[in-house]
């Protein structure tokens, strides 16, 4: 039975995808910049005799592991490749080695899972149907996406996906456990930029000025209303800015001030709505007050949609390789994902996996220097990305 035969592989492989973890990890490379990443990987596909192409979308690869009868059906597999510019606070053999940089957000998890599963899909594959096709993605943290690139160069194509898979760290549930969530799942995310330009002087004399420190108060205080007067309730938006720049001195009133900020929700015709409220809001109250306003809105990362029916599937899936018990459905989130653009070409399922110890260890949050994991988590998530592929075909 090919579940048993792929539980077993799994616990096999689980020291040597340990070991590949520990060294992805000791080596962090930032977003577009995974260039050594990229070749431990290709040399690890090499080394089991998987085709693949190197350099799509800059770093990332595609592979394809072919089965009986290759043309029947495609499934894809995804992980992310990227690190963050953090520096890690955890003491372990095995911690980042270069200085400000870290995998905080698990992609080092994701790279090993999918290359455990890859190898166990190859040794399998005179005993299922199809085409696995495998994506390292590179820079999934930083706009526009890794994911939009390598769209964009084809990697959706000869051959196209019937659907696609990817896995997260999830420090919010024990290891050895899955979560799923159909439908809407996580939120789109836009990042803001905007300048106010107005009159430098003296800031005794702000009567002979336009202060653009006054000014982006009324702009940020004003925008949330914007934004919590005009959505619908029921659609969850977060307006958030996370810096404000300007001036160099306590009596100088400065020539201008930079905004930066985030803007997510649910909702796709409510997300471009927002952006057009948002700049007119903006540029209509700096003129107000003589200043004038430069608003950037770079197209982010679409909203995550899993895919009902691929996902209710999954669902019952995971259920017979971990149990019943051990599959949780997941709430929804605003955070951001660009695993999201697959899901708006070919039904996509996003799904997570327990990385705490009882719920008591290795709970520090993503993107916090001291995130960490139970290990075993490697060999849930291998075996549970093979097991999706070969359901899906």
């Amino acid at each position: 039975m090919i579940l048993t035969r792929i539980q077993q592989k799994a616990a096999e492989y689980f020291p040597d995808v340990q070991a590949i973890r520990h060294h992805i990890h000791a080596n962090p490379e930032l977003s577009f910049e995974e260039h050594k990443t990229s070749a431990f990987i290709s040399g690890k596909l090499a080394e089991w005799g998987i085709t693949h192409q190197r350099g799509v979308a800059g770093t990332g690869i595609v592979a394809l592991i072919e089965g009986r009868n290759p043309g029947k059906r495609c499934i894809a597999l995804r992980a992310d490749m990227d690190a963050l510019p953090i520096q890690e606070k955890n003491d372990t053999a095995y911690r980042s080695q270069n200085a400000g940089i870290m995998h905080a957000c698990g992609h080092d998890v994701h790279s090993s899972c999918l290359l455990g599963a890859a190898r166990i899909l190859n040794d399998l594959k005179q005993e299922w149907e199809g085409t696995i096709k495998l994506i390292f993605q590179p820079g999934e943290e930083m706009h526009p996406g890794g994911a939009s690139l390598m769209i964009k160069e084809g990697v959706l194509e000869n051959p196209k996906p019937d659907a696609i898979f990817a896995l997260h760290v999830y420090p919010h549930l024990p290891s050895g456990t899955v979560g799923f969530r159909a439908g809407q799942y996580m939120a789109s995310a836009d990042e803001i930029y905007i300048t106010i330009e107005g009159k430098g002087g003296h800031a005794a004399l702000p009567h002979q000025t336009v202060d653009p420190i006054a000014i982006s108060a009324l702009v940020i205080t004003g925008l949330q209303q914007v934004v919590s007067r005009k959505a619908n309730p029921l659609t969850p938006s977060v307006l958030t800015f996370g810096k404000i720049q300007g001036g160099f001195a306590t009596n100088v009133i400065p020539e201008k001030v930079e905004l930066l900020g985030t803007f997510r929700t649910m909702n796709e015709k409510w997300r471009y709505e927002a952006q057009k409220l948002i700049k007119d809001f903006t540029e209509q109250t700096c003129a107000a007050y003589g200043a004038t306003a430069i608003v950037d809105m770079p197209a982010g990362y679409p909203s995550l949609f899993n895919d009902p029916a691929l996902t209710t599937k999954a669902t019952e899936w995971a259920k017979a390789y971990v149990g019943e018990g051990n599959v949780h459905e997941l709430d929804m989130r605003m955070a951001g994902e660009d695993f999201s653009f697959y899901t708006h070409h070919v039904p996509g399922c996003f799904f997570r996996i327990g990385t705490s110890r009882n719920g008591e260890q290795f709970t520090a949050p993503v993107h916090n220097a001291h995130f960490d994991i139970d290990e075993t988590a490697l060999q849930t998530g291998m075996g549970m990305m093979a097991w999706c592929a070969v359901n899906g075909l």
